[in-house]
C-alpha cells in the first residue's frame, strides 16, 4: 500500500513538471510566432497568437497545430492615401503546418472577422464625405449612409458595401434626380463611389462578406494554405 502511495505520489509530481513544461514552451512558441507573425504581415504592433490544443510538446513533435488564433488591432490595411484602418481582427487557423525551424507556418485552412469603423471609413472615403450606418437594404445587401456636399450643394445617398478578395468598395444605390438631370452623375460617383484595398492580413485569407453594424462593418475572411509566418 505504501509503495502504491508512492508510485501515485511520483506519477502525480511528473504530470505536474510535465503540464508546467508545456506551458512554458507553448507561452515561448506564442510570443515568438506573433513576433515572426508582425514581420511577415508588416504589422506596426505585434499580434497575439493563441495556441490552443493539450499537450502542445506532442502538437510540436507531430510537426502540426490544431488550432492557433490570431488577434490584432490598430492595422492600417493599405498604403497611404489607399489604406484604411482596422479597428480589430481575429482568425482562426486550422492545421498549422510547421517547417523550417519553426520559422514558417501555414495553416490548412482558415477563417475570422475585421472590424472597420464608420469612423475610419470616413476618414478612407474622399475629402468630405461622412460615412454612417443604414441597416441593409430590402433585398438584403449590407449598405451604409454618405453625407456631404458637392458644388455647394448638400448631398445625402446610400451606398451599397462590396467586398472582393482583397478589397472594400462603396458604391450608391442612387443619385439625386437634380444632380443627374445636370449630367453631373459621372462626376459625383467620382466623388462618392470609391475602393479600398486591404492589406496586411495573414497570407492567402480573402474578404468573403460583410454585414453593417451601428457602430462599423464587420467583414469575413477565409483562406486556405494561409501564411502565419514565413
Amino acid at each position: 500500500m505504501r509503495v502504491a502511495r508512492i508510485v501515485l505520489i511520483v506519477v502525480v509530481v511528473l504530470g505536474g513538471l510535465f503540464v508546467a513544461a508545456d506551458r512554458i514552451a507553448v507561452s515561448m512558441v506564442q510570443n515568438k510566432a506573433a513576433q515572426r507573425a508582425q514581420a511577415t504581415d508588416n504589422l506596426a504592433e505585434k499580434p497575439k497568437v493563441t495556441i490552443t490544443g493539450f499537450p502542445f510538446l506532442t502538437q510540436v513533435m507531430g510537426g502540426k497545430l490544431e488550432d492557433v488564433k490570431v488577434s490584432a488591432k490598430d492595422i492600417a490595411a493599405g498604403d497611404g492615401s489607399q489604406s484604411v484602418r482596422i479597428d480589430s481582427f481575429h482568425a482562426d487557423l486550422y492545421g498549422v503546418k510547421l517547417s523550417n525551424g519553426f520559422s514558417r507556418a501555414i495553416a490548412d485552412h482558415a477563417d475570422g472577422n475585421a472590424f472597420i469603423t464608420y469612423d475610419d471609413l470616413s476618414k478612407a472615403a474622399p475629402a468630405g464625405i461622412k460615412v454612417s450606418y443604414a441597416g441593409a437594404s430590402s433585398s438584403g445587401t449590407p449598405r451604409v449612409k454618405l453625407t456631404g456636399s458637392f458644388m455647394g450643394a448638400h448631398l445625402s445617398v446610400l451606398s451599397d458595401v462590396l467586398v472582393s478578395k482583397n478589397s472594400i468598395g462603396l458604391h450608391a444605390e442612387g443619385l439625386p434626380k437634380e444632380l443627374t438631370a445636370l449630367g453631373l452623375e459621372s462626376k459625383v460617383r467620382d466623388q462618392i463611389d470609391f475602393t479600398r484595398q486591404v492589406s496586411h492580413l495573414p497570407g492567402n485569407l480573402e474578404l468573403s462578406s460583410v454585414t453593417t453594424t451601428p457602430d462599423g462593418i464587420s467583414v469575413q475572411v477565409t483562406g486556405k494554405s494561409v501564411v502565419l509566418a514565413n
